[in-house]
């Protein structure tokens, strides 16, 4: 069998929009089993002595970056609204609540949908996660039901369990956002995606 991969997303993280829309179908094509784990950059950031994502410290890089989104997004047919700074927006945004909801409805079968419906209602819709409206909206049109699944977006259950993921992430090296972790190989980025999936297929657990 080949070895499960740990697929960590930050729902601030631009990257991880790309890798949340394909992962499913590369790890199917390659029969590999994925773990989706959200956690939170901000401790890592934190702990660098960053305020903030290092693509607004370093404008060049986040000029560079949107502009590789807007590529990578039109390479996979992925919907993406470009970030201008003109337009009320803020990023990185407060994916908070959003990480708590997911940890819970990713028990569910449609807890996948929900997070790809979070993401591009960021990235495509240009519409802000940190609002509860537009997470209930994400949930319902995934499957689930609002009032449930925010509740336990706020519980202290999942204020836990998100905190354990992120010592978790910290613990396995990750620096960024998206990470996939094959046993003790990490992979950071959505270009690494598939490097990270074949890397799982040709070292069996």
């Amino acid at each position: 069998m080949p070895a499960p991969v740990l697929f960590w997303f930050e729902f601030a993280s631009t990257y991880s929009y790309l890798s949340v829309m394909r992962i499913e179908a590369e790890a199917a094509r390659r029969k590999v089993e994925v773990k989706w784990t959200p956690f939170l950059l901000g401790p890592i950031f934190k702990a660098q002595g960053w305020d903030t994502s290092p693509f607004n410290l370093y404008p060049a890089k986040g000029r560079n970056m949107w502009r590789d989104m807007e590529r990578r997004a039109a390479k996979f047919a992925i919907p993406f609204k470009p970030w201008t700074g003109e337009d009320g927006r803020i990023f990185p945004q407060n994916g908070l609540l959003a990480a708590r909801t997911a940890i819970a409805a990713l028990h569910e079968p449609w807890g996948r949908d929900f997070v790809r419906r979070v993401y591009t209602a960021q990235f495509a819709e240009g519409l802000d996660i940190s609002n509860p409206n537009v997470i209930g909206d994400c949930i319902e049109a995934a499957g689930g039901v609002d009032r449930i699944y925010l509740h336990m977006g706020h519980s202290n259950t999942q204020k836990q369990r998100l905190k354990e993921n992120t010592d978790a992430a910290i613990a396995a090296g990750v620096f960024g956002a998206p990470s996939f972790t094959v046993g003790g190989e990490l992979f950071w980025g959505d270009d690494r995606l598939e490097d990270a999936l074949d890397w799982a297929l040709s070292h069996p657990a």
